[in-house]
């Protein structure tokens, strides 16, 4: 069973879910280390009880010593919240390959090393929690988001192998499966679209970008949430004596999921059809 108050580490704590778990957790009475690259962007979660960290997930030495510090203040990590991730959006051509692989060094690898940088202490005190903040995209992928879609994809299979490798060692991963969360995180995601002017994906792209934010401004984002929705279910994931192997947050969420589910590629294709132009169509 977990304990009641714990040490927990965060990553990406600037905005969004990041910062609605570091606020939630601190206010319950937990030992949370808010972290974010950039330190005064966090600041204010001083306030709210909780300790700040610098953690660049990209850098290997900025990753080692703030999980250092935390086993060194104190004496051990309970759970680790993987949070840190952005969206890229547009067609995978038009994307740029060093930008493709910034994502998924920030998405996939920082959440892959940052675990295996708690497990050794949590397998020598056979216990822990390892949240892995993935995505309802890591089910299914529109056009336009094939990119960000893929390290979500990712997560997901992480998740499931590490949940199997570890549990024997008395450490569970847990997988959250957020839908629309209404954070900057649309924001990031229509303004990181290639802004070309011509060229066989302008359309397409520029269209993606209109679909994105109409997500979450039109009324399928009404079956959205704010962060603090994920929060929620993040406490439950680190609190709970038996917590599942993934939980989805937002009704958005299970809808698209149902979705994907039943139906086969062909009709999903047409579905999307209807918010996506085909390029070169």
């Amino acid at each position: 069973m977990a304990k009641t108050q714990q040490t927990v580490l965060i990553s990406g704590c600037s905005s969004g879910i990041g910062r609605a778990t570091a606020e939630r957790l601190a206010k319950k009475g937990h030992t949370v280390y808010a972290t974010a690259r950039r330190l005064e962007s966090i600041e204010e979660l001083r306030s709210t009880g909780c300790k700040l960290l610098s953690l660049d997930v990209t850098d290997e030495g900025s990753m080692s010593e703030a999980v250092r510090a935390v086993q060194e203040a104190e004496g051990g990590i309970d759970a680790l919240v993987n949070n840190a991730g952005y969206s890229q959006n547009g067609a995978v051509e038009s994307i740029p390959l060093d930008a493709i692989r910034a994502q998924f060094e920030t998405n996939v690898f920082g959440l892959i090393r940052m675990s295996q940088l708690v497990l050794p202490g949590m397998r020598e005190r056979r216990s822990g929690r390892i949240v892995n903040i993935g995505s309802m995209g890591g089910k299914f992928t529109f056009p336009g988001g094939g990119v960000y879609h893929a390290t979500k994809h990712a997560i997901e299979a992480i998740s499931d192998a590490m949940r199997f490798e570890t549990g024997g060692f008395g450490v569970q991963v847990v997988l959250l499966e957020p839908g629309l969360i209404k954070t900057e995180f649309a924001a990031t995601s229509v303004g990181s679209i290639a802004d070309a002017e011509d060229g066989p994906y302008a359309h397409f792209n520029s269209a993606v970008g209109a679909a994105t934010a109409n997500a979450y401004e039109g009324p399928i984002g009404k079956l959205g949430g704010g962060p603090g929705a994920v929060a929620k279910v993040v406490e439950k994931a680190i609190t709970a004596a038996s917590p599942r192997a993934r939980y989805t947050v937002t009704p958005s969420a299970r809808l698209f999921l149902t979705q994907r589910a039943l139906l086969p590629d062909s009709l999903w294709d047409r579905v999307v059809g209807t918010s996506f132009p085909r390029p070169g169509a």
